[in-house]
């Protein structure tokens, strides 16, 4: 199983989610993380901020990877939204962003979220995943589709 599927439950799949801006799509994930982990949402979204001021997490073709440290979080977490609409997100490509898949990561983590995140990048430069990803009628058919992506390295 790949580092993303480990750190996502189905209740963290989310389709067809309204947000006019980058901002609303920052307080949808609060939202969700306060709901399903109990983090204030306050502190979700100013983390995803803090971290987006650094410097964009649209990596280009439609997806983002907000991401951010969270004093009190005790393993990694993460959520796949995908976007009624596409919005603007300063993407390297200029193109808006309707893939997301938000990492939240334990204050004092290293190593550990910089693999989650290579894994979550490679899996969404794979355009054929992407694509399945843009198309899946339901929230289980995106999990499925998480949990059955391979590495390259695997796949060979």
């Amino acid at each position: 199983m790949n580092q993303l599927a480990q750190i996502l439950p189905l209740a963290h799949v989310q389709l067809n989610v309204e947000a006019s801006s980058k901002k609303r799509a920052f307080e949808f994930a609060g939202l969700l993380f306060e709901n399903q982990l109990g983090l204030a949402r306050a502190v979700v979204t100013d983390n995803l901020f803090a971290r987006e001021r650094l410097g964009s997490t649209g990596l280009g073709q439609g997806v983002a990877i907000p991401h951010g440290r969270i004093k009190g979080l005790k393993h990694p977490s993460a959520a796949l939204v995908r976007l009624a609409t596409p919005v603007p997100f300063e993407a390297p490509d200029n193109q808006p962003v309707q893939l997301l898949v938000f990492l939240l990561v334990p204050e004092a983590a290293s190593g550990k979220h910089l693999e989650i995140l290579s894994t979550i990048a490679e899996m969404l430069s794979d355009d054929g995943f992407r694509q399945r990803l843009l198309d899946a009628p339901d929230a289980p058919t995106m999990h499925r589709l998480v949990h059955e992506w391979a590495t390259l390295q695997h796949a060979a």
